[in-house]
């Protein structure tokens, strides 16, 4: 009846709880891995239990929509590495299939945390995500970041209790996932056609920042909340910046890995070849 979804790459010190939290409801436990080094899925193997698929990341949509008709299952759940099932949802979800389900995809919000505090405005309390759809007829929309499930029929539900998300355990991965999170929208953005005006660069990021942390309430968080409204604050400028870069750096490709090549074999001045 229904397959979790796991994708994953790195994540030893997630996926042993996110497969934990997800046994009570999956008929089948698919891991799908980008590459991982780290030992996860040896870790896997360990826990048993799981079928394992492996492929190449390209991007987040791309990986789920290979991923999604190998479920041996009519039902799919999505559930990152960094998320976990919580006994009410379970619950709901299994009342859910007691009957033929009248939707074709069912959106759920998350409990966020960071660093391991609770981050409960900053914006992060808002989205809906559909992550429980039919196989059939659901697919992930063509992005690089941050692409919602797309259900064809568009008959959508809303499931009440959340799924708990730990967003960041150590602040370099999460500013690095930000990196690459910025370079991908970017490309979209550059892709639809858009630019970074100059009035663009003076207000998006100042502007964010005020509208999370003061709009949505981001300093009743704490200094959490401080922390990751100036986090996202400065993801909107790292994406604008990216995207002036793509349609106004002055460098040819040819220039740029010439520069590349002298910076990294350019010895310091008066120093020695070895002998």
């Amino acid at each position: 009846m229904l397959t979790v979804l796991i994708p994953c790459k790195d994540e030893i010190q997630h996926i042993r709880a996110c497969i934990e939290s997800v046994r009570p409801i999956a008929d089948e436990i698919l891991v799908a891995d980008s590459g991982s080094t780290d030992g996860t899925l040896e870790l896997v193997h360990t826990l048993g239990g799981c079928r394992i698929i492996e492929r190449e990341y390209v991007n987040s949509a791309d990986f789920k929509n290979w991923a999604i008709p190998q479920a041996q299952h009519a039902w799919v759940l999505v559930v990152d590495a960094d998320e976990r099932m919580t006994p009410e949802l379970a619950g709901e979800i299994r009342r859910l299939f007691d009957f033929p389900p009248p939707c074709d995809g069912y959106a759920v919000r998350r409990d966020n945390f960071f660093l391991g505090h609770p981050i409960r405005h900053c914006g992060w309390n808002t989205p809906r995500l559909v992550r429980l759809f039919r196989k059939e007829g659901s697919r992930y929309e063509p992005r690089r970041v941050h692409a919602n499930a797309i259900v064809a029929s568009g008959r959508i539900g809303h499931l009440t209790h959340p799924l708990v998300h730990h967003t960041a355990l150590d602040l370099d991965r999460f500013v690095a996932k930000q990196q690459r999170y910025a370079t991908w929208s970017a490309l979209d953005a550059y892709d639809a056609g858009k630019r970074a005006s100059l009035l663009r660069l003076l207000t998006h990021a100042p502007l964010r920042f005020l509208q999370l942390l003061v709009l949505r309430g981001g300093i009743l968080d704490g200094r959490a909340g401080v922390v990751v409204c100036g986090l996202a604050a400065w993801y909107t400028f790292l994406k604008d910046a990216k995207l002036w870069a793509l349609r106004n750096c002055r460098v040819s490709a040819n220039e740029s890995a010439t520069a590349a090549h002298m910076t990294i074999h350019r010895r310091p001045a008066g120093s020695r070849a070895a002998a």
